[in-house]
């Protein structure tokens, strides 16, 4: 997703840069459990530098088309989480979200604080949640469809959520802003379909080639329980 330049403007802009700060703190929190339960600091950033390269990828790459206030991608965010965890994700997710912008993108640049508050808060959000639906003693290897469908469905909703308040935040509760974010919602919930079945299947490629998706590049909990 990226907001579209003119949905939130002028002095309200300010607010975003609020939230991209608590996004951030969010973010430096991931990472510094990640270098607490996974390895340390070389690990997350090798990590780091993979989920960037991916994220930089997916939104240049794989399509991605403008519906209603912002632009349906499929950024894979819970599949990044289960191969990578939640702190590398989370800086490849802000970095990739830059670089694109700097790029080639650059009338995005006043709309990142809105862009990276949207992806990282929500990959917070399924952080938390896969502590609660995968029981602690199972791989993310043997992750069954519901709870890749739980994961999926809660960080895309999460996007959905926050897309929604920076439209309504900018414009109001007029009948066409109504249904632009109305058709940005249906149009990105229809990544639900597709991601679940990348998660299981990217997880099944890593299960079958489990001698090249373990040591420092992968989350250590791919392989083994917390």
């Amino acid at each position: 997703m990226h907001i579209e330049p003119g949905v939130v403007d002028g002095a309200k802009i300010v607010l975003s840069y609020a939230t991209a700060a608590g996004a951030f703190a969010l973010a430096g929190k991931m990472a510094r459990d990640g270098i607490r339960d996974d390895g340390g600091v070389v690990p997350l950033a090798l990590r780091s530098l993979i989920a960037t390269a991916l994220v930089f990828s997916f939104f240049e790459i794989l399509p991605h088309h403008p519906v209603g206030v912002s632009e349906v991608h499929l950024i894979l965010g819970s599949t990044l989480l289960l191969l990578f965890g939640a702190g590398a994700t989370a800086i490849g997710l802000a970095a990739g979200l830059l670089i694109q912008g700097v790029l080639f993108a650059p009338f995005d640049l006043p709309q990142y604080g809105m862009n990276v508050t949207t992806l990282l808060v929500p990959l917070w959000g399924i952080g938390l949640l896969a502590k609660r639906i995968v029981p602690a003693s199972t791989p993310y290897v043997e992750l069954k469809y519901s709870q890749a469908l739980a994961l999926s469905t809660a960080y895309q909703g999460g996007i959905v959520a926050w897309v929604a308040f920076w439209a309504f935040y900018g414009h109001g509760f007029t009948a066409e802003n109504v249904a632009e974010v109305a058709s940005f919602g249906a149009a990105y919930m229809s990544v639900i379909i597709i991601e679940p079945l990348a998660d299981l299947a990217v997880l099944a490629v890593a299960k079958v080639l489990h001698r090249y998706s373990q040591g420092p590049l992968f989350n250590a909990r791919l392989h083994q329980g917390a």
